[in-house]
């Protein structure tokens, strides 16, 4: 349908509503992750991060306008694991279509580029969610590749497959149709999974757990102290995160309505359990409450609601991210327990808690829900979702990092790992140090230390 015949037809609200929020969850990757990783990096690693954060959004930006769009959410069905990547590649038959996504009857009726953007943004955001479990030790040049093959054959068969009514859909030829039977071609039990639970952060935290053990520990791992090194940075980019992350949910509605607005309640309140549930067991285990927990509680309720932040009640939320703060906090340890290096604890939070978050919304869901008398069958296909979503991502991951090691290589050599990957992989340094008046600090106000100053500097003190 043109735009200009549709044009008394389109809810420019619902159209606003989309667009905005497509921007707040495109900010959730630059500035709010980077800084937040960033800080939690080494001073030595910082740029290096950060650029990790950058490079995701050029390359997923690309490739999903190609077609990403397409191979998630076009309409020709290819065995319910992908669609055809060529119909509506570099996103033709879009820029000219309304579409209704959820069939709402007299407003939702919205520009498909608007439908686009924002799901252009979740795509990008999930990528850059894995460079954490990696930070410090890969070359810049295979982290863009693995971007480019990763969100191809892992986040865009998964998003058709949940959203896009593939095998994990309510689509009457889906899994849950195949188990509980379906009515009127829609499964009779209806995965929940509102905001990206499964397509999101299972998926990248399941990446995350293989590439940390095909690339292997940074050198010192488990020997010498990595803490972060600026937890102002982290705690902006977790507080620019949990801002952002109303896009992310509320916006996952695509109506301003009063779904929205719960789904906002939702998220805040699960935030906040979530926070104070990390901080609860850092000070019964560790005697003290840490900053550093407290932006990872964060981040540790944003994901647990998200994919059932529109199921839920205001109370239930509070459970729900209640739990998923202390099963976090108590996750992250586990990396020392069992030698895996998932530097940002990437595993711990996205992997852990979407877990609890999808099979949570089975068991607090007030419609269906095992806690509210809906039975078991909710539960039971929440977990067959976050199992399907492990393996396949599990598998591809597994792929595609193993064929990059063999080919272009993951590692840097261990005397750049030491000496700074940001010097090494970007010939730049975040906090350049020079030598004034016998002392050592930052240059003069106004002026910037390059690379090349520094080695002058260094020739002259050798």
């Amino acid at each position: 349908m043109p735009l200009a015949a549709a044009a008394d037809q389109i809810d420019y609200a619902s159209t606003a509503f989309v667009i905005l929020c497509a921007s707040l969850v495109l900010c959730m990757t630059t500035p709010a992750l980077a800084l937040f990783y960033g800080g939690m990096t080494r001073t030595k690693s910082v740029l290096n991060m950060m650029m990790m954060s950058f490079s995701a959004m050029g390359v997923v930006g690309i490739v999903y306008v190609l077609y990403g769009y397409s191979m998630s959410f076009g309409s020709e069905n290819v065995a319910g694991i992908i669609a055809n990547p060529f119909q509506h590649f570099g996103l033709s038959g879009t820029t000219d279509s309304v579409i209704n996504p959820f069939g709402y009857e007299g407003y939702g009726n919205i520009p498909e580029l608007a439908f686009v953007a924002f799901q252009l943004t979740f795509a990008v955001i999930t990528v850059a969610l894995i460079s954490g479990a990696i930070a410090d030790r890969v070359k810049f040049s295979t982290w863009l590749v693995f971007s480019a093959l990763w969100v191809t054959f892992s986040y865009f068969p998964i998003a058709h497959m949940v959203w896009g009514g593939g095998l994990l859909s309510a689509n009457e030829t889906s899994l849950s149709s195949l188990i509980f039977g379906s009515t009127d071609g829609t499964a009779n039990v209806v995965p929940i999974d509102f905001a990206g639970g499964t397509v999101v952060h299972i998926n990248a935290g399941m990446a995350g757990l293989v590439l940390a053990l095909v690339v292997g520990q940074r050198v010192g791992f488990g020997k010498i102290a990595m803490r972060p090194h600026n937890v102002p940075l982290t705690m902006i980019g977790a507080g620019l995160l949990w801002f952002g992350w109303f896009g992310f949910n509320a916006g996952s509605e695509l109506a301003p309505d009063g779904t929205s607005a719960l789904v906002w309640i939702n998220t805040t309140t699960a935030t906040c359990a979530a926070m104070l549930g990390w901080l609860i067991v850092e000070r019964l285990r560790d005697g003290h409450a840490t900053s550093v927990g407290a932006a990872s509680g964060v981040v540790a309720g944003l994901v647990a609601i998200t994919p059932a932040c529109g199921a839920l009640s205001p109370l239930g939320s509070i459970i729900l991210g209640a739990v998923a703060g202390a099963l976090s906090a108590l996750a992250v340890g586990l990396k020392f327990r069992l030698g895996y290096d998932d530097s940002l604890d990437v595993v711990g939070v996205h992997l852990v808690a979407g877990v609890w978050g999808t099979i949570g919304a089975g068991l607090l869901a007030t419609a269906t829900g095992l806690f509210y008398g809906g039975g078991i069958d909710q539960t039971v296909i929440q977990i067959l979702i976050a199992l399907s979503t492990i393996v396949i991502s599990g598998v591809v991951t597994l792929v595609i990092a193993l064929a990059l090691k063999a080919t272009m290589g993951w590692r840097i050599p261990d005397d750049v790992e030491v000496t700074g990957i940001d010097q090494g992989e970007h010939a730049e340094t975040a906090y350049d140090l020079v030598s004034v008046g016998g002392r050592v600090g930052a240059p003069p106000f106004g002026q910037h230390a390059t690379s090349s100053d520094s080695k002058n500097l260094e020739g002259a003190k050798s």
